[in-house]
């Protein structure tokens, strides 16, 4: 509670040199927050995460992430589809055993039996909910959770359950997303404009 998340410090960036996409950003996100990042596309939304998570580094300016975060992405890139759920998480989470898998699935909807699902054979929504057990199982526990227009390949019920998984999720949230239903039920304290 009330401790520094990320920080980010008159952060300029881009793939481009001479027109930086980002430009003297300055943000704080500090314990539970929630916020969100808003702009037309090709604003630099995407390239601000991966200046945020280290995927891509700022060409000037200060990006201190200070606490474990996951980041799941409208693919939810981090779930090998040859996989099975269960062979998911412990690829991801190499400390946990067989049975903390299980109880983290289990936390997201995935009974015993389910685990032997292959990632890929998931619908939208089990995929986004398979993904979150697997970041918001490791240990430690992410402080802060990154997510990438993640209602993009939802339904309704799919929608319903990221909702509801994100309301026990007890940490910082950074949110990039069009869809205004869901942030506003997700109810972040304040939206970072990125439109020039």
């Amino acid at each position: 509670q009330g401790k520094t998340v990320l920080r980010l410090d008159h952060v300029f960036g881009g793939y481009d040199p001479d027109r930086p996409v980002i430009s003297d950003l300055s943000l704080t996100i500090t314990g539970p927050e929630r916020v969100a990042i808003a702009g037309p596309n090709g604003c630099g939304k995407t390239t601000l995460l991966k200046m945020i998570t280290g995927e891509i580094a700022p060409q000037s300016g200060l990006v201190d992430l200070k606490v474990p975060f996951a980041l799941l992405d409208q693919h939810v890139g981090l779930l090998d589809p040859a996989q099975t759920l269960h062979g998911n998480f412990l690829r991801l989470n190499p400390a946990s055993s067989s049975h903390g898998a299980h109880e983290a699935l289990a936390r997201f909807g995935f009974r015993a039996g389910d685990a032997v699902y292959l990632a890929g054979d998931l619908s939208g929504g089990e995929h986004l909910r398979a993904g979150l057990a697997c970041a918001l199982g490791a240990t430690p526990s992410p402080m802060l959770l990154i997510l990438d227009e993640p209602t993009n390949h939802l339904d309704l019920d799919g929608i319903a359950a990221l909702e509801a998984s994100l309301a026990l999720f007890d940490g910082a949230v950074l949110i990039v997303s069009h869809d205004e239903a869901f942030l506003k039920a997700l109810g972040p304290a304040r939206t970072i404009d990125l439109r020039m």
